[in-house]
């Protein structure tokens, strides 16, 4: 994606916007690329602009300088953010996100450059226009004029982290080589640092973790050191429902767990939102045994952070917890069905372990789950198969 021979290299940016994704995985999926744009742009100001819970998941990070945390709702949203952020007078802005909201927001704030993919009828708006790879679909390979006259695009499978990576292509003016858009990590920077994703905590995140598993027992002790029972963290939400692993098999799992099936046993903490804590509280009477909920401990996104980095292990539906785990080299169980996996291919830390179970591990290579959400559902995941992926990820 980088601009053409004959057109001059444009200046890099002194004052940058990052416009990130609104999603706590796609967010996570983002940092290696505000890694490498932090560390290529050495003098410059790179503030983030980010909807309200996200300045939780990065706090504590040095990736970004400031943190805009604005939502833009209702008509005027993005007239009331743009007027914001505007003072800043950024020369540059980075849009990781796909809506026109966020492309209005920026044009709004008078910021000169603006870089983003074109999609949601927003090319207007943008002064570099990234074209999102797309796929054919709906003539079923006729060739008859009748037939192209039905075919419309739809957006490819790539990896987000191969996204955005493309998107800071475009802002730093290189064209770097990624020879598999789903082999990440992808080689290490020329500076010899990994490319993978990363988070941090701060100190009154930690003390917070340390109150909420308390109520366990003990379990994760203080910073995880000692003599403390180790612990599992599992994650069966998600805000599509089709995407949950059943509740009875998460209790069967936690039983298995913490009688010692995985050749140790394990204290269990089961994670949710606040909305999900009927179904946290489910899978705990189906296990019979000990559990610590985390959404009866009113745990914020920020003291999440810290309690999944001293777990032993998550084992967690395709949701965000699931980045933040891998963020910080847990092991991951992760399940995955009926969306396709490789959509989020994750750039994990060196020597972290993840296990993807997918619904229909027969599925052809050129087919995605998505299109397929009878074959692909994820209750045809068996409890047999995630305590074999454990016994994998723990070995």
């Amino acid at each position: 994606m980088s601009a053409p021979a004959n057109t001059p290299t444009p200046p890099r940016p002194l004052r940058l916007l990052i416009v990130l994704p609104s999603w706590v995985g796609d967010v996570v999926m983002a940092t290696p690329v505000l890694r490498r744009i932090r560390s290529a742009l050495p003098g410059a100001f790179i503030g983030g602009l980010c909807r309200p819970g996200i300045d939780q998941l990065l706090a504590g990070s040095d990736l970004l300088d400031e943190l805009h945390v604005e939502r833009a709702s209702g008509v005027m949203g993005p007239k009331f953010v743009a007027a914001k952020i505007r003072p800043r007078r950024y020369d540059t802005a980075l849009l990781l996100t796909n809506s026109f909201s966020t492309a209005l927001t920026v044009r709004i704030a008078g910021i000169p450059r603006r870089i983003g993919y074109d999609r949601d009828s927003r090319g207007i708006l943008l002064t570099d226009r990234l074209a999102a790879p797309t796929r054919e679909i709906g003539s079923g390979g006729a060739t008859s004029l009748l037939a192209h006259a039905f075919t419309r695009a739809k957006f490819d499978l790539i990896p987000a982290c191969t996204y955005y990576w493309r998107a800071a292509d475009a802002l730093l003016g290189e064209d770097s080589v990624i020879p598999d858009p789903f082999a990440w990590p992808v080689p290490a920077s020329d500076r010899g640092k990994p490319v993978c994703m990363e988070l941090a905590t701060t100190p009154a995140e930690e003390a917070e973790a340390d109150r909420i598993l308390s109520s366990l027992g003990g379990v994760g002790g203080a910073g995880g050191t000692g003599g403390a029972t180790r612990f599992v963290v599992l994650n069966p939400g998600g805000n599509n429902e089709a995407k949950r692993w059943p509740a009875e098999r998460f209790g069967a799992l936690a039983a298995w767990l913490a009688g010692g099936g995985a050749g140790q046993q394990f204290g269990i903490a089961i994670n949710g939102s606040p909305g999900e804590r009927e179904l946290c509280a489910r899978i705990a009477s189906v296990s019979g045994v000990p559990a610590l909920i985390l959404p009866d401990h009113g745990i914020t996104l920020g003291a999440l952070k810290a309690v999944v980095r001293r777990a032993a292990l998550m084992v967690t539906n395709d949701t965000g917890p699931r980045h933040i785990a891998a963020a910080f080299g847990v092991p991951v169980v992760s399940l995955f069905g009926p969306t396709d996996h490789r959509w989020t291919v994750i750039p994990t830390k060196p020597g972290s372990r993840e296990a993807v179970v997918v619904a229909d591990p027969t599925l052809e290579a050129g087919q995605l789950a998505n299109d397929h959400p009878e074959r692909c559902r994820i209750d045809r995941i068996d409890e047999e198969r995630v305590r074999r992926a454990v016994q994998e990820v723990l070995r």
